[in-house]
């Protein structure tokens, strides 16, 4: 039985070692391969039983004292190079100070993955965490806290355990200083930096260290991120400190994990408050602030989802009020109303009433409440931002995060960085020198990137364009298909597929499928350009590859809903002056007598539904199934086997950009609910029901799938926060837009205010004012709907006007087709509109960001008492230590009192 302290190699007849009396050159080369067989299962035989001596879910090394901070594996592949590389990396390793210990592939389930196990002494960690300026506690926090909440009584099922919430004591911290070590709070060296502090202390220095004999030659011959890249190593990891079903029966284990998925991860807590202080504790406040800011932004979408539903029951309870979609049904109305055909050639004409159905669905999301829903939105928004930086102010106190932007631009540049920047220059603040990236070469490198942006923006918007060429030509076929359709009966009437509808859900989808295929690729070019302009730190590295993306993102999924909202029958002419796209025969699509918003609300509902829809999809199943298929041979095995190093090898990398997708995720899911929300009051309830599920999703997807990600640190959410600022101002100019300029609103109001002729205050006779008149036999012979297209209820020879939307003079009038006063009222009316309701909401936005401020008096007033405190312990601990060794002194110096310069020193400096 083989010793703690053991490490088995399996041996190969070519090594020429002794090994217990066996000599591999003793024996016949016919028996040498049976004998190896046998001798390495007897090997790995013996491995295992040593494992069963450990538990299984262990985190230390083979004596039981030394916590595993860090795991690398890799493969034997008899590469010299990469043997070289390791031998170097993990000499250099030691000689920082880490302490390492090998499992040796025949001790591993695949039998041919090796494990490095890297543990960090206290003695590193101390000179770490003083590099870093890691903030450790001092004192207990001695401020009380109020956390009375009126009729907390209604919020006690959301709550959870006050030792899961809140899983370690409030205290006053300062950055650690390692000649200072008595001045902090310190039971327990084992404890004293938790798991999370010691991974990314190991991770700082294993992205730090180098690969290869000559440093000073070969400055990019560092860091584990390299070594991973050229396959020298195959993973780099922290341990999960238990399996997340059961505790860890090791009692020195802390067992977050399974906290964090009985009281977290599971989907029927969807109603509980999320554990954000152990989150912070286990993963880093990277993550921990993460999911805060999920959380806020779920709880307030309920109440932009609450008003939205109560909008859209409004416009269900008018339903029979809605006088204009009651013309349009009406046989005697807009049954007997024939309008101009919609295509050239192929689309014969056809009477109002086939419009029914859409008018009616227009009606439910295209009505009064229309219009004081975008206000609301613009005024939420607001609220969302002021409240979430107020409680981002919050969380940047109470984990130690109010310093933190300046530490990570002054002390942590990335490894990528240091190695392909040559040039030396010295730090103003630091007073240190350190590399730097020519303005030359900077500007170079911000060219290309900037011309591969835009490219592949060019790309997205001709991918636009040729949609809508689809969109125009299918439209022409539907309605070709389509034109044997009773259009004059109570079937037709009801149905509810027409050529406009069919053509936009297709379009719809296929638009969907074009904006997944560019995200696939533009997220590595974006990855690709963002590496070539060698920023200088993570924050730097991440801001910059945030605007690419988001940029990209913007353009590729809102296009198609700018082109429904403010392009799409915006300029069609009239019949007989048609406007062409780009000088084809293909005429530019109308809108329905109801408005392009039926459209523009299902483009919203196909590509937001079909994103989060696609989204989860991607991030619970395909983790699940790539862990399902890599520990399948695993599962044949005994679990008591399978060590803790062998789990989480087997589960999926969680990288350095996992964050990122999914704040983008959301962003462009905000941008959806802000930017067209007047389109479609049901968005936010949609947004809200999929981030109940997000958040479960997300942290199931954590705390099983994923191997523990580095601890990170993060004093918000970034430059998302800007993003979102953007996007708040950018929605509110969207939605007096589109209420003006896409829904009917407008004309509605002017007519029923200006032009309404009948008695009452009734929108009676708007179908007919809204519609202009078109002699038949003036329209160009090239635009002339062929005989078969044509219904069988149409008689030239009795028919000889048709109809189209829009304001302008009739045939006959000194001023024919042009464009009536009333046109020029509404128009009017819209810009007045929009005036007033962006006036009206930025000056509520301005006030209301004036009057709740960034910050809470009492996190400032904790803030300023944290740092007189950390002024006055210092001191008293600075005049405690010289009364020490001025006691010393005396006790020992056998000079004169008058002699004694050591003393007279101390005296002074007290």
């Amino acid at each position: 039985m083989r010793t703690p302290g053991d490490t088995l190699v399996e041996l190969s007849p070519s090594n020429g070692e002794e090994n217990n009396g066996f000599h591999p050159n003793s024996i016949p080369e016919h028996e040498l391969s049976g004998i190896w067989r046998r001798r390495t299962l007897f090997l790995k035989y013996r491995s295992r039983v040593g494992k069963q001596q450990q538990s299984k879910d262990s985190v230390f090394f083979r004596d039981g004292m030394r916590r595993i901070d860090f795991v690398i594996a890799y493969t034997d592949e008899n590469d010299p190079k990469k043997q070289e590389r390791r031998k170097i990396y993990e000499s250099n390793l030691q000689r920082v100070g880490l302490e390492l210990e090998t499992e040796d592939k025949s001790e591993s389930e695949d039998g041919k993955t090796y494990f490095l196990k890297i543990h960090a002494p206290w003695d590193v960690l101390t000179t770490y965490a003083d590099v870093l300026k890691i903030k450790v506690p001092f004192k207990v926090n001695d401020i009380p806290e109020n956390r009375e909440v009126p009729m907390e009584w209604l919020f006690t099922p959301l709550r959870l355990p006050d030792g899961i919430m809140h899983p370690e004591p409030d205290y006053f911290t300062s950055p650690f200083d390692k000649s200072k070590i008595d001045f902090f709070l310190m039971d327990n060296r084992e404890t004293f930096f938790p798991p999370s502090t010691r991974n990314r202390i190991v991770y700082y220095i294993m992205s730090r260290c180098s690969y290869y004999k000559e440093d000073h030659l070969c400055k990019d011959k560092k860091g584990i991120k390299r070594l991973l890249n050229n396959g020298t190593y195959t993973a780099a990891f922290p341990l999960h400190d238990c399996r997340y079903w059961t505790r860890s029966k090791d009692q020195k284990c802390e067992s977050e994990r399974y906290t964090l998925y009985k009281h977290w991860a599971k989907f029927f807590l969807f109603y509980k408050e999320q554990p954000l202080n152990l989150i912070r504790k286990y993963y880093g406040e990277k993550i921990g602030v993460y999911f805060a800011w999920l959380g806020f932004y779920t709880e307030m979408l309920f109440w932009a989802a609450l008003v939205g539903l109560i909008c859209f029951l409004y416009g269900v309870m008018t339903y029979n009020q809605n006088e204009w979609s009651q013309e349009i049904c009406n046989d005697t109305i807009g049954g007997q109303i024939v309008m101009c055909p919609l295509c050239d050639k192929k689309c014969g004409y056809w009477k109002l009433s086939s419009t029914c159905n859409s008018s009616w669905q227009s009606h439910l999301f295209d009505n009064v409440a229309t219009v004081f829903f975008a206000i609301f939105m613009g005024i939420w928004v607001t609220l969302f931002l002021e409240f979430w930086k107020r409680r981002q102010a919050r969380l940047e106190y109470e984990w130690d995060l109010v310093d933190f932007e300046e530490e990570e631009q002054q002390l942590q540049l990335r490894p990528e960085y240091e190695s392909k920047c040559t040039n030396q220059r010295l730090n103003r603040i630091t007073q240190e020198m350190e590399p730097y990236l020519p303005l030359s070469s900077k500007c170079a490198r911000s060219c290309l990137s900037g011309a591969t942006v835009l490219f592949w923006m060019g790309l997205i918007i001709a991918s636009i364009i040729g949609v809508i060429a689809y969109r125009l030509a299918v439209f022409a076929a539907f309605a070709s298909i389509m034109k044997d359709s009773p259009t004059n009966d109570i079937e037709f009437v009801g149905s509810l597929i027409t050529p406009q509808l069919a053509t936009s859900v297709t379009a719809s989808c296929i638009n969907f499928v074009i904006i997944m295929i560019l995200n696939f690729f533009y997220e590595r070019v974006a990855i690709w350009i963002t590496d070539m302009e060698v920023p200088k730190t993570h924050l730097e590295y991440e801001n910059r590859l945030t605007m690419k993306m988001f940029l990209f993102q913007f353009v590729n999924y809102y296009s198609s809903c700018f082109y429904l909202a403010f392009f799409k029958g915006k300029f069609v002419g009239y019949p007989g002056a048609y406007a062409y796209m780009f000088g084809s025969r293909l005429r530019n699509e109308e809108c329905d007598p109801g408005g392009c918003l039926i459209e523009l609300t299902t483009q919203l509902v196909i590509v937001m539904a079909g994103k989060q829809v696609w989204g989860n999809i991607q991030e619970a199943l395909v983790p699940w199934l790539r862990n399902w298929w890599v520990s399948r041979s695993a599962r044949s095995h005994p679990e008591s086997l399978y060590s803790r190093w062998e789990q989480d090898h087997d589960l999926q990398d969680f990288t350095q950009l996992g964050l990122f997708y999914e704040y983008l995720e959301m962003v462009i899911q905000f941008g959806f609910i802000t930017l067209f929300v007047a389109s479609f009051p049901l968005a936010p309830l949609l947004a809200l029901l999929n981030n109940i599920l997000e958040v479960r999703v997300d942290a199931w997807k954590f705390t099983t799938q994923f191997r523990r990600p580095v601890a990170a640190k993060a004093h918000s959410i970034g430059a998302w926060q800007e993003i979102l600022n953007m996007m708040a101002v950018f929605s509110v100019v969207t939605n007096a837009f589109i209420v003006a300029f896409t829904s009917d609103m407008i004309p509605r109001l002017v007519y029923l205010y200006a032009y309404q002729t009948g008695k009452g205050n009734n929108m009676e006779g708007y179908i007919n004012n809204s519609l202009s008149i078109f002699n038949i036999s003036e329209i160009p012979l090239a635009s002339q709907p062929e005989d078969e297209v044509n219904p069988s209820w149409f008689n030239a020879s009795v028919i000889t006007t048709c109809r189209y939307q829009d304001y302008r003079y009739p045939p006959g009038h000194e001023k024919q087709y042009t464009h009536t006063v009333q046109f020029w009222h509404i128009l009017a009316a819209k810009m007045a509109f929009i005036i007033i309701m962006e006036h009206v909401v930025f000056m509520v936005k301005f006030f209301v960001a004036w009057l709740i401020p960034d910050v809470p008096s009492d996190v400032k007033a904790r803030i300023r008492r944290e740092r007189y405190l950390i002024q006055e312990y210092l001191q008293n601990y600075e005049v405690e230590k010289l009364k020490s060794q001025l006691s010393q002194c005396n006790s020992h110096c056998t000079c004169p009192p008058d002699s004694c310069t050591q003393g007279m020193g101390l005296s002074e400096r007290l």
